[in-house]
């Protein structure tokens, strides 16, 4: 029923301009990422440079600016050169931590991992369930690992990520959800995926998890934002999530404060889209920076 609940969003009408609207707050939801062993000072400076302005054309084409990116995510080594940056511009630095991406280092190192990132400038961390402790159905312990970092960062908000790729079963992500949802405060997110394991994103688990936050929310009030992150690579999927997240969640939801993108491939796709949905023509891929 998930499967085919989900395909079901793919089937709406969307009218032009309301596609336009759509891609346009696809834009302000991407968490642009770098998380690779390659990283440097300048990939990172890049990044974050296009986060704050995504396309230096888009008033001579669309005939506005457009807004800049929710965050820039990053390994905690290159937070001090993101934060210096994006300071005053309005984008969050966002740091994965915990071990990421397997979630298996001891606790106090993944801790420890969070409070130097903190420390370092960052408004946001992803971290990473341990799932082997999940999976070997010791709930408990992931609950207690999952509060432990919620301390440690402090006045900076959490994303959890559950890796559903690796959880097998809509029953497990559904449990996963719940146990995370009600371990972080409100305004604190679920995640579905790191990017590095297969299947990340997917209709169906992203609509499991939002149906998650929309129980807490009406049994107990509490509001926790989504972030579907991997595989998400087109416009025409990004509005498909975006249809999703408001029949499920309802436009409450619908800002970068409750819903992000993790998809860095994304971005240049929405720019592609909105200037065919204005001009009646793509651009080439080039025409677009890759950070």
């Amino acid at each position: 029923m998930a499967d085919r609940r989900a395909k079901s969003f793919t089937t709406r009408s969307i009218k032009k301009d309301s596609k336009l609207a759509a891609l346009r707050l696809a834009v302000s939801m991407v968490d642009l990422t770098t998380l690779e062993g390659k990283d440097s000072p300048e990939k990172v400076r890049s990044l974050c440079r296009k986060a704050v302005r995504p396309w230096e054309r888009d008033e001579e084409v669309l005939g506005e600016r457009l807004p800049h990116v929710a965050a820039v995510c990053v390994y905690p080594s290159m937070v001090g050169v993101a934060s210096e940056l994006l300071a005053g511009t309005g984008v969050n630095v966002a740091s994965v931590a915990t071990g990421f991406p397997s979630g298996q280092f001891p606790l106090d190192i993944r801790l420890n991992d969070v409070r130097e990132a903190v420390k370092d400038g960052a408004d946001e961390i992803d971290m990473v369930i341990n799932r082997g402790a999940f999976l070997s159905g010791r709930y408990q312990e992931v609950a207690d690992e999952i509060r432990a970092v919620c301390e440690a960062c402090g006045d900076a908000h959490l994303k959890v990520i559950l890796e559903t790729g690796e959880l097998v079963t809509y029953d497990n992500v559904r449990r996963a959800s719940d146990i995370a949802i009600s371990c972080v405060r409100p305004g604190d997110f679920i995640k579905t995926s790191t990017g590095k394991v297969s299947p990340a994103a997917t209709m169906p688990v992203t609509l499991v998890m939002l149906e998650a936050i929309r129980d807490a929310y009406l049994d107990a009030g509490v509001k926790i934002g989504m972030k579907p992150a991997g595989g998400i690579r087109t416009g025409k999927q990004a509005w498909h999530y975006l249809c999703m997240v408001n029949e499920t969640l309802g436009e409450g939801w619908l800002s970068p404060e409750w819903f992000r993108f993790g998809a860095s491939t994304l971005l240049n796709d929405l720019l592609r889209s909105m200037q065919k949905l204005k001009t009646g023509s793509y651009a080439a891929g080039y025409d677009f920076s890759e950070a």
